[in-house]
């Protein structure tokens, strides 16, 4: 077992003891296994599930064995996608570096017009000062990207005003208050911002709360733009809050009227297994039919593409 490494990857502990506990005792069945790891059934299911989403697991196959559960991946495939995935942070975080250097590069000496500017703003009083005036004077749109611990506040726009934002799950103090089809999630939210209108950004502090916090202020130019770019990349790699891509497959089968037997196929899983991702879904948007699912499921954006 890859001690604590699971974690690196955007799941929890409770998905890493899962995993430890497929590959000793898979042949047990699921309650058994649930009786192990002292969970309830429904939260083993929802953590078997993650698994196969990000790759720990293969779905199980129809023959109905191990009472459905999940195959699991090799360590040594495991040591594979955490390289891989470790590889692909440090290539972001170069990537983010980069762009902090190019704020440097691409100020004016006299802080000139035309070319945009870029304005330090220092305290952590300073800079919530300063991020309630963006939010106060946006006009068109508000888009946010943010992570824990989370530095720009719930976004009350007034009227007209839209809201985008991708937030990274989880975290100390969970994400803002933020919820309807404007808003996404993302496993990796490479840095914070606060884009104004699509011509102010902030860059807010890693740590808020730090005395000598410091953020940057960019208005319109080519440092912006950049920053409009990475928003947009990121964006619509994500997903609606709650909902991941197999989830939303899933509602559209079911939106298609299919059977569980026909649904099990189309996802590659058992019968059995898809009948309790339906179950869990239903129990989700609180709907009694699969009907008021998709209905709530459409009002919560959650049938839209990333």
């Amino acid at each position: 077992m890859i001690q604590g490494e699971l974690t690196t990857l955007g799941l929890g502990r409770t998905e890493e003891r899962a995993y430890a506990a497929l590959l000793r005792h898979r042949g047990d069945g699921a309650e058994e296994l649930a009786r192990k790891l002292g969970l309830p059934r429904r939260r083993l299911d929802a953590a078997l599930d993650r698994l196969v989403r990000h790759g720990f697991a293969s779905p199980p196959d129809g023959g109905g064995g191990a009472d459905g559960l999940p195959r699991p991946a090799q360590p040594a495939a495991i040591r594979s996608l955490i390289h891989r995935r470790q590889a692909e942070l440090h290539l972001r975080s170069a990537e983010l570096e980069r762009l902090r250097m190019a704020a440097e590069r691409l100020e004016p000496p006299d802080g000139g017009v035309g070319g945009g500017g870029t304005e330090p703003v220092t305290g952590p009083a300073a800079i919530a000062e300063r991020t309630a005036r963006l939010l106060a004077g946006a006009r068109q749109e508000i888009a946010v990207l943010d992570r824990a611990p989370h530095a720009v506040p719930a976004a009350r726009p007034g009227p007209g005003v839209a809201v985008r934002a991708v937030l990274a799950p989880g975290g100390p103090g969970g994400p803002p208050a933020l919820a309807g089809p404007g808003v996404r999630t993302a496993a990796d939210v490479p840095v914070r911002l606060l884009l104004v209108d699509r011509r102010t950004a902030l860059l807010p502090p890693a740590d808020p709360d730090a005395p000598d916090a410091a953020a940057l202020l960019v208005r319109e130019g080519l440092l912006c733009t950049a920053l409009l770019g990475l928003f947009d990349s990121v964006w619509e790699r994500a997903e609606p809050p709650g909902v991941p891509g197999p989830e939303r497959e899933l509602l559209a089968l079911l939106a298609a009227g299919l059977k569980d037997e026909a649904i099990a196929r189309r996802l590659g899983v058992h019968v059995h297994t898809a009948r309790r991702r339906i179950s869990r879904l239903l129990d989700t948007l609180d709907a009694r039919t699969r009907f008021q699912a998709g209905a709530r499921a459409s009002v919560r954006g959650w049938l839209e593409g990333p």
